[in-house]
């Protein structure tokens, strides 16, 4: 399946490998999302919480108004679902397993005039520089 926008992403489980074109056109897409956004969550599923925490600290590291609290504290066993709120800064994080593997980016809205919208999965290292 070609990938060449965000929505070609909707049907896949697992993030799928993206060439470096294709990242920076989806990364172009989701930051015009993001930046309209009031606020967004995030869902890492993952093979272990570190991953799953890596991931989310290059989110924070790329985006200075993305940060979350009590993330050193967080650990679950194994293949893991996190969850993490930029309005409320809160990060959860559960074993599960059966998830695929990626990053799931849904751009919320104070105003019900605009529907929230989910973007990915993505790659765990998407927001690696």
């Amino acid at each position: 399946m070609e990938i060449n926008k965000l929505a070609d992403l909707n049907s896949f489980r697992t993030a799928p490998l993206l060439s470096s074109i294709q990242e920076k056109n989806l990364l172009g897409e989701l930051q015009t999302n993001i930046f309209n956004a009031d606020w967004i969550t995030i869902g890492i599923m993952a093979p272990s919480d570190t991953n799953a925490i890596e991931a989310l600290q290059s989110i924070s590291n790329k985006y200075s108004s993305i940060k979350f609290d009590n993330i050193n504290s967080l650990h679950a066993d194994g293949s893991v679902f996190l969850k993490a709120n930029q309005k409320t800064g809160k990060v959860f994080v559960r074993s599960e397993n059966g998830l695929g593997e990626g990053i799931l980016i849904t751009c919320q809205y104070d105003e019900n005039a605009e529907d929230s919208s989910t973007f990915g999965p993505l790659p765990l290292d998407f927001f690696h520089d």
